[in-house]
């Protein structure tokens, strides 16, 4: 149960207040308290003060919350402006005191007053965040392949198809990589943009005390015409077995493509390196095409399957009305939601040429919570199973059964980052 503490003080943070903040992060985190200056200079650099938030007990900082402009991709591939939450913990000491729900209650609402369309966050724990109306609504898997029983030719000596693979630096991955992954993002329901502070720390150009660097390797791929699409980060270690067998692993810190072919050639690639015998694929969507480029899909195991980018509705009307409908029909919904930001009544009218949103009168098709609206809106959960879980209510038969045909997708929605 929360003990609210109205002597602790909950407000936007200054300059000043930027190395205790970062002090009361690791903590929370679990990090080492020590700030370095250049930690502290790191986080000046980028943070916004006005969307970073911080509760002071007696002066100090025992809780943090941050929050920063960010573009997601709905389905169909329009962008709506989003509240992309970080950096959320409170210090041990002040458990259970009610500082999250008001950091919470602060941030979206200045969200919603600001025109976001929704909140976003990657979810450390899955039990805090449906309490404020986020659901998950989208999953990673990662893979790990076992290369000697893929089934692959040993003899592959590069793509088949015309185009070319390279080993390249950090400063061409910092010219290629941010139009690729423009190309990419916008033909994936999940996906956020990447900023060039992106770039600089997944390249090495800024490196962060509290995250040790090891330079990987970036290869590029090149189709037949001379267009990059598509690039891996990877590292590799130095493992070997008796009888001098090696058992090196390859493991992939990002992977984008922008075709099929040029995915399936990289992991056809970095399973083709000489001493590599197991490929990790990093965080993946959860109906990636890797096992399936495998002669043996079974070489490929799912070795973490877990909830990655949930979603909070911050307007009903211009969430539905963004993203586009692989049918068409009409649907009432009836919106909960406890903290007044997107509650109502809402009829969403779907056809292939675009669709329409707007409050109603008109008896209500479905009843949700704003959290399973939300874990349904990228496309990836169903209303039927809701429905089974007691989550989402009928209130007309067959309602959850047209609300999966409007609403699902045939591919799943992914978020290829952590923020």
């Amino acid at each position: 149960m929360s003990r609210p503490v109205p002597h602790i003080d909950v407000r936007s943070i200054t300059e000043a207040d930027i190395p205790d903040w970062s002090r009361a992060l690791n903590t929370g985190f679990l990090r080492t308290p020590d700030v370095a200056e250049t930690e502290v200079a790191d986080r000046a650099s980028y943070i916004v003060p006005s969307r970073t938030l911080g509760a002071f007990d007696a002066g100090r900082c025992v809780a943090t919350f941050r929050s920063f402009a960010q573009e997601l991709t709905a389905v169909g591939g329009a962008t709506v402006p989003a509240d992309a939450i970080s950096n959320v913990t409170v210090t041990p000491t002040h458990r259970r005191r009610g500082l999250l729900n008001r950091m919470m209650a602060h941030d979206l609402a200045a969200a919603k007053e600001r025109g976001d369309v929704v909140a976003t966050l990657i979810a450390a724990e899955y039990p805090i965040y449906g309490r404020y109306g986020f659901g998950p609504a989208t999953w990673a898997a990662e893979w790990t392949v076992d290369v000697p029983r893929a089934g692959l030719d040993p003899r592959w000596a590069g793509p088949e198809d015309g185009g070319r693979i390279d080993i390249v630096d950090s400063a061409d991955v910092r010219k290629i990589g941010p139009e690729l992954h423009d190309r990419v993002r916008l033909a994936q329901p999940g996906a956020t943009d990447r900023d060039d502070r992106w770039w600089q720390v997944a390249t090495g150009a800024v490196r962060l005390d509290r995250s040790p660097w090891t330079e990987p390797f970036f290869a590029v791929y090149r189709s037949a015409g001379g267009e990059v699409q598509g690039l891996v980060s990877y590292l590799a270690d130095d493992k070997w077995g008796d009888g001098k067998q090696p058992l090196n692993t390859a493991s992939v810190k990002w992977l984008i493509a922008a075709t099929p072919e040029a995915e399936r050639n990289l992991w056809r690639y970095l399973c083709s390196i000489d001493w590599i015998t197991t490929v990790k694929s990093g965080w993946r969507a959860p109906d990636d095409l890797l096992p399936f480029f495998l002669p043996d899909p079974r070489a490929a195991r799912i070795t973490t399957l877990a909830d990655w980018l949930w979603v909070r509705v911050l307007d009903v009307v211009r969430a539905l009305e963004a993203r586009t409908y692989e049918g068409q029909g009409e649907l009432v919904l009836e919106v909960v939601d406890e903290a007044g930001l997107a509650g109502g009544r809402y009829r969403l009218r779907a056809a292939a040429d675009g669709a329409s949103c707007a409050p109603t009168t008109a008896a209500a098709d479905l009843t949700l919570d704003v959290a399973e609206l939300s874990a349904l809106w990228l496309g990836d959960e169903s209303a039927v199973r809701l429905a089974a879980l007691g989550r989402v209510r009928e209130e007309r038969a067959g309602a959850a059964k047209v609300a999966d045909a409007l609403l699902r997708t045939s591919r799943r929605p992914w978020c290829p980052d952590m923020f």
